[in-house]
């Protein structure tokens, strides 16, 4: 894409409403109107023109991205480094472990001594129902606090890397990818889309994938399906949003009880392991006891029921059941690759192997994503920041 094309997407830029982003977080993909996440998917798309052109994006001269991941990460670890270094701030993890938290320090104390010269804090909290998102919130009252009463210089931004109940850069990353392959957003009405749970040897992946896709794909006007064995479900209430938004959309959600129902016609197939949603409830409570010998029996209790459901596999055969029988594969990654990272796992390694280029151009979409929500919540007028980076035509390799 050349320089004129970048700028036409920079004025489409002021066509939408999005005064509510300038100094707020990116919690729930949900909690968006459809405009910002528009301009979501318009700035990423710029970001990574602008990248691709070797025009620097580098906003910041200093400042400061505060990281908490309280579960293990590569893709999205990663992505938030990028995207925060494609603005010109440094990463900083917080590592709870060596900090004052272990001694007692309040959850408003902490973001308050983390904030000094930050911009904004990325967190990664999804293990427990009920506690992950709501943390970020408390994370998020507190540092406007510290704002308001003059202790911080600027109200950082939170950015939700995965909460308990959505994973919005993931999510927002995967529609990046759809709107790319199918040639545009307004492509994405009708198309369908299999979000499947799928057989892993392992428990207790959580569930904010695929709600983060159902809550978010409804709102293009597609068919989207959710299977899973009896038992598998996923938020009631999650499930009811993704009604209201096909309701608006003009799309459709249903559920289906295979994966081979699911993936029959389907344009897109996501075949990926969760937890059901009763055990995670249960499993946070277990740990709230420190009910150790509990979480053990829950484990051993949660595997041997996965293993009931073995055949639900991504295979050439359910492959075949799509659309031409070429439906894009997706995945979120790592996945469970059958005799390759499993003995038996999500997906057939013929159907992985066949996929793999478009699964890393998929990943490749976050840290754009993850740079937007920064950009948009830091500027009272992107559009106008944009223009001033391209007329400054500072370059990224010198």
């Amino acid at each position: 894409m050349d320089i004129k094309n970048i700028l036409e997407q920079i004025k489409q830029l002021p066509l939408l409403n999005i005064k509510k982003m300038f100094q707020d977080d990116f919690l729930l993909t949900w909690d968006r109107s459809d405009d910002e996440i528009a301009a979501v998917f318009k700035v990423a798309e710029i970001l990574r023109n602008m990248r691709k052109n070797n025009i620097s994006a580098k906003v910041f001269d200093s400042g400061l991205a505060v990281s908490l991941f309280r579960d293990n990460s590569t893709r999205t670890r990663f992505s938030y480094a990028s995207a925060s270094n494609l603005l010109g701030l440094s990463v900083q993890d917080l590592d709870e472990g060596k900090s004052q938290i272990a001694h007692g320090e309040t959850v408003r104390e902490t973001a308050n001594m983390v904030s000094f010269m930050a911009d904004v804090i990325g967190i990664r909290d999804d293990m427990y129902i009920g506690k992950g998102n709501a943390y970020m919130r408390e994370v998020a009252a507190s540092v406007s606090q510290g704002y308001e009463a003059g202790i911080l210089e600027q109200r950082p931004t939170l950015v939700n890397l995965q909460c308990d109940i959505d994973h919005p850069t993931q999510s927002m990353a995967d529609a990046l990818h759809l709107i790319q392959y199918f040639g545009g957003i307004d492509k994405l009405k009708g198309k369908k889309i299999a979000m499947s749970w799928a057989y892993s040897p392992s428990y207790g992946k959580p569930l904010s994938v695929p709600q983060g896709i159902v809550g978010l794909m409804t709102r293009f006007g597609m068919d989207v399906v959710l299977a899973h064995p009896e038992g598998y479900g996923i938020m009631p209430e999650v499930e009811e949003i993704a009604r209201k938004n096909a309701e608006i959309s003009g799309g459709s959600f249903s559920k289906a009880d295979s994966m081979a129902k699911s993936f029959q016609n389907a344009d897109i197939v996501y075949p990926k392991s969760w937890a059901p949603f009763n055990a995670m409830e249960k499993r946070t409570d277990l740990y709230g006891n420190n009910d150790m010998d509990g979480i053990k029996a829950l484990e051993k209790e949660l595997l041997a029921q996965n293993a009931n459901f073995k055949e639900w596999e991504c295979t050439e055969s359910l492959m075949d059941l799509t659309r031409d029988k070429s439906a894009l594969y997706m995945h979120c990654l790592p996945a469970d690759i059958t005799g390759v990272s499993c003995e038996q796992g999500e997906v057939a390694a013929s159907v992985f192997d066949r996929y793999r280029d478009p699964l890393y151009v998929e990943a490749s979409y976050k840290p754009y994503a993850i740079a937007a929500m920064i950009f948009l919540a830091k500027f009272s007028n992107p559009a106008e920041k944009l223009m001033e980076l391209l007329k400054h035509d500072g370059r990224r390799i010198l």
